[in-house]
């Protein structure tokens, strides 16, 4: 992804992030392996804001238990281990946000598309060219970190990630009336 040549395409994102925030919604991010931190990292970003005039958003990462992915990878699958955790926590107010160093992710690409048939807004980081889940219809908002090298898309999502949760600040500290209409 470069910042800024799909800046229309962040913007369109945050926008109808801070639409589900307004409704009441929260974030909910998952990814494995490199993602899983970053998944962790974005929950306390939202949930913990360190500027003064930033409220705290509700987010959760679903890969901070262990115990409750390794019950569910045993029992289900590891493909499931976030589809099942969404079917539980995941309502049509919330936002689930996929991580996946090259877009290949079977789990994440079925917590996506869990939550997209819970009318979830859905949206993913992605490396490389995004791969199945960048090509699917999981996702109604995919941000793609061009690059194949996982250092660089691990950077790429880390700044996007900065980005995605200012920018949805700025659409929550208008004033109501002059909010743009807010779909998603």
């Amino acid at each position: 992804m470069a910042l800024a040549r799909d800046a229309e395409r962040v913007a369109t994102t945050c926008r109808a992030m801070a639409g589900r925030f307004e409704r009441g919604g929260k974030l909910v991010v998952f990814g494995n392996g490199g993602p899983a931190t970053d998944a962790q990292h974005i929950a306390v970003e939202f949930v913990h804001p360190v500027l003064v005039g930033k409220r705290a958003l509700p987010a959760i990462s679903l890969a901070n238990d262990a115990a409750t992915v390794t019950g569910i990878a045993r029992a289900d699958g590891f493909d499931e281990v976030f589809a099942a955790q969404l079917r539980l926590l995941g309502s049509s107010r919330d936002i689930a946000l996929g991580l996946s160093a090259d877009g290949w992710c079977a789990n994440v690409r079925r917590g996506l598309a869990v939550a997209r048939e819970r009318d979830m807004l859905t949206v993913a980081l992605v490396g490389s060219d995004g791969g199945a889940i960048a090509a699917g219809d999981e996702a109604e908002h995919v941000l793609v970190a061009r690059s194949t090298d996982p250092v660089v898309v691990k950077e790429v999502h880390v700044t996007a990630y900065h980005v995605l949760w200012e920018l949805v600040h700025v659409f929550l500290k208008r004033p109501p009336a002059e909010r743009p209409e807010v779909t998603g």
